[in-house]
């Protein structure tokens, strides 16, 4: 599967740690009947799952569901488990593994987003081969995310989006409401945990996320 900047425009992201009961699966069923554009697996924090052996059978039971509805799926953080179960993307952070392994580990064999929150991360990151789209949060306050760090805000947004030389996907805080907002400053797409996992209408959520104009 080859990356394209409307796979960004509803980027689901979850794992156990965000669901009642390690329910990954039903909800995932339910996000991509409602229409999400790509899935991010993301087991991080205390209650998150440990064993190994039942992370790689969750994964493969995502990456089952998601070649069902054509859908994207990513693995944060854990290029081995994105590998094993033949995931189309790795996700990494700042913390996480260096940018550069990723990449030389991952060339041809999967998209990659990179979270970058500052102009001297999105300046290397611009100056990298391999990289598809970078994520820039928090945008908002946000609780979803112990490593949120703070709220950049629009203005920074705008900026970061103008800087970069690949699509963003912006994340953190960001609702239905204020999501217009947060794509008028140059933002290809929306993610997050909440506003998918907490929707009260999620077919309505996400047609409204990809109704939006994102940038390039």
């Amino acid at each position: 599967m080859n990356f394209n900047k409307n796979m960004l425009q509803a980027y689901c992201i979850a794992g156990s740690q965000d669901l009642a009961d390690h329910q990954v699966l039903p909800f995932l069923e339910t996000a991509l009947k409602a229409g999400i554009t790509t899935f991010q697996l993301r087991e991080k924090g205390p209650d998150a799952i440990a064993d190994p052996q039942k992370l790689v059978a969750l994964a493969r039971a995502c990456r089952q569901l998601t070649r069902q509805y054509d859908v994207p799926l990513f693995i944060d953080d854990n290029i081995d488990l994105a590998l094993t179960v033949g995931a189309d993307g790795i996700h990494v952070g700042q913390k996480d593994e260096g940018i550069s392994a990723v990449l030389a580990k991952t060339a041809g064999k999967l998209m990659v987003g990179y979270s970058c929150n500052t102009p001297a991360q999105i300046e290397h990151a611009n100056s990298l081969t391999g990289i598809d789209y970078l994520g820039v949060g928090a945008v908002y306050p946000t609780t979803s995310k112990a490593d949120a760090g703070a709220a950049i805000g629009l203005a920074k947004l705008h900026d970061y989006a103008q800087l970069s030389t690949r699509p963003i996907v912006a994340i953190g805080g960001i609702t239905v409401a204020n999501a217009p907002d947060v794509i008028a400053a140059g933002a290809a797409g929306i993610s997050g945990i909440t506003i998918f996992t907490l929707s009260e209408n999620l077919p309505d959520t996400v047609a409204r996320l990809k109704a939006l104009d994102g940038g390039v």
